[in-house]
């Protein structure tokens, strides 16, 4: 069984959502989660993961929507946690590729959910893109201040740097459908080298369809294609490769029973 770490089901029509968890059941992903990115949208994102039991969730604020309003405290960011289906903190980061929202709302923003991440005992899911040197920091800072937490790199498109010092730090990492694209060579040779039990696996769904589906909507169903192109760089089976990140996923989101 495969997992898919991180999707966006409430981006989907409701009458779909059925279809869709359908086609990830055929295609062997029997666990998703669906993931935050505004405290307004939490509701949503726990009523989906109560009505479907292959379905787990986060909570949080996406670095996009960091300077859209106050941001909560780390206690209501853990607070709103405080669900028996969401086994997550997130996302949140840092983006300066898109640079929606200021840069220092967007730390701020990052450092909170970190700490929420703490008080909850959950792990975070960090969005980390253009922005390698600013996430290690604050990941650094914040652990010396506070002690260490989990967390998990989603999406993975950084440098070789930012994802050996998060598995040194205690981070996981997870590879999308980026990792299938003809000029992701240098994250397959990241993820080749990558310790095994630090990785996962995720379509970040509904963007991001990995090789064969460029240009067509993404679904849960698709990591079944991350996942064997993992395989393949890394000199195993698909079905061995299923076994060690779903174990993965389960040591990392330990609510996830």
């Amino acid at each position: 069984m495969l997992v898919d770490s991180h999707c966006h089901l409430d981006y989907y029509v409701e009458a779909e959502i059925e279809q869709v968890l359908a086609r990830a059941q055929e295609a062997g992903v029997g666990r998703m989660v669906t993931i935050g990115v505004r405290m307004s949208q939490a509701a949503a994102v726990k009523a989906l993961a109560e009505r479907f039991p292959q379905v787990w969730g986060t909570v949080g604020i996406h670095p996009h929507n960091a300077g859209e309003g106050p941001l909560p405290t780390p206690e209501e960011i853990a607070a709103e946690a405080d669900h028996p289906r969401i086994i997550g903190i997130g996302e949140s980061g840092l983006d300066y590729f898109y640079d929606k929202a200021p840069r220092d709302a967007q730390a701020e923003n990052f450092r909170r959910h970190i700490r929420a991440a703490r008080i909850a005992g959950l792990p975070l899911v960090i969005h980390a893109r253009q922005a390698d040197d600013d996430i290690l920091a604050i990941l650094r800072e914040e652990r010396d201040a506070g002690g260490p937490f989990d967390f998990l790199l989603h999406c993975f498109s950084s440098g070789r740097a930012l994802a050996e010092q998060a598995v040194a730090m205690g981070g996981y990492v997870s590879f999308s459908g980026i990792l299938t694209f003809p000029k992701s060579q240098e994250f397959r040779e990241i993820a080749r080298d990558l310790p095994a039990d630090r990785l996962l696996v995720e379509t970040d769904a509904p963007y991001l369809a990995p090789v064969p589906f460029r240009g067509k909507r993404c679904e849960p169903a698709m990591v079944a294609h991350t996942a064997r192109v993992l395989a393949e760089v890394r000199g195993m089976t698909p079905e061995a490769l299923a076994e060690f990140t779903t174990g993965n996923f389960h040591r990392l989101f330990r609510k996830a029973a």
